[in-house]
């Protein structure tokens, strides 16, 4: 038997505190370790410091304080771990380009807030969550 949510940690990077919150409670809920961050700082911060629990997926927010989400997808580039991280892009806007420029570094899927519910958007993250076997 699988079971997709065992102990995988989702880091979620936003920096609207509110939503944070929503989406932290609601990953909980659906079973899944979180890591809430308010900046794409505090998110290098932590896979800085840990290099053994990196999480399983980052859901980026495209546009935040200290930085945006190509900027962020540069650092994790510099990473050969952290580079390995499925990275789903969520944002209110999206051009072509931006996209383009996204998928170009690495990023798994873009979405936009405003087509997708939060479930909706849970089960895109759990799709590229690893299977693993409940010991």
């Amino acid at each position: 038997k699988y079971m997709s949510n065992l102990n995988n940690l989702i880091m979620v990077v936003e920096d609207e505190s509110l939503l944070l919150e929503a989406i932290g409670k609601k990953l909980q809920r659906e079973g899944y370790d979180v890591l809430l961050c308010t900046s794409a700082g505090q998110a290098v911060d932590y896979l800085k410091n840990m290099k053994e629990n990196l999480p399983d997926v980052i859901w980026l927010d495209y546009y935040l304080t200290d930085m945006n989400g190509l900027e962020f997808m540069d650092l994790l580039g510099k990473n050969e771990n952290w580079k390995r991280i499925p990275v789903i892009v969520v944002s209110n806007s999206a051009s072509e380009q931006k996209v383009a420029a996204l998928m170009k570094k690495g990023v798994k899927k873009h979405i936009l807030k405003a087509d997708y519910r939060l479930d909706e958007i849970v089960k895109i993250i759990e799709s590229y969550l690893k299977k693993v076997p409940v010991r």
